[in-house]
């Protein structure tokens, strides 16, 4: 398990300068597993080094795609989200945090009004972007692009927008897609008003 100041959404890369000797060793272990993954979930108090932090216990699997040895016995390494979990009991943390999981299944939900929810958030996300833009921020290199999948593409789109870890943390320990997006939705409206009143002031 890896606890961190941002909860990881499923299919966003998360990059990670790895220096702890608690995570070097969780690192050196899941070089021998066929398929290296380890836990993520947000810290709800406390800090990402040290230890003794408060932990979610809804969190996201991530699965290794590269890991590179730097000097000063550091670790650069970027891992993808890929699906959810439960955490049923947490361990002692020796020699590096851990716990007992469950499957937090993924709704699949489809249909036509789920579709409408994604494309109206697809557009509300859109209008943050040139909202972003016309206050300066450069936005010209953001890939926008979604997948079909409806289910991907709200995760998709929380990655895109600029949302607080604990608005991320409430999307990921949401059930259904349907209550998802419906979040969603109302998290990106807000984001654009707050924008539109910045654009107006200046």
């Amino acid at each position: 398990m890896f606890p961190l100041g941002r909860a990881l959404l499923p299919n966003e890369a998360l990059p990670l300068r790895i220096f702890e000797p608690r995570y070097l060793e969780l690192m050196e272990s899941l070089r021998r597993e066929d398929r290296p993954e380890f836990g993520v979930v947000l810290i709800s108090r406390g800090w990402e080094t040290g230890g003794g932090e408060d932990r979610y216990d809804v969190g996201t699997v991530a699965r290794i795609a590269s890991d590179v040895p730097l000097g000063d016995a550091q670790r650069a390494v970027v891992a993808v989200g890929t699906t959810r979990f439960a955490v049923e009991q947490w361990l002692p943390d020796d020699p590096y945090p851990r716990a007992e999981v469950a499957d937090w299944p993924e709704d699949s939900t489809s249909g036509e009004r789920l579709q409408e929810s994604v494309a109206a958030a697809t557009a509300t996300m859109r209008r943050v972007y040139a909202l972003a833009s016309e206050l300066g921020a450069d936005t010209s290199r953001q890939d926008l692009t979604l997948p079909d999948d409806p289910v991907a593409a709200i995760w998709r789109i929380a990655s895109l927008l600029p949302l607080a870890e604990l608005d991320r943390q409430r999307l990921l320990a949401t059930l259904e897609a349907s209550e998802r997006i419906a979040l969603l939705e109302q998290l990106a409206d807000e984001i654009a008003e707050e924008l539109t009143l910045r654009l107006g002031s200046g």
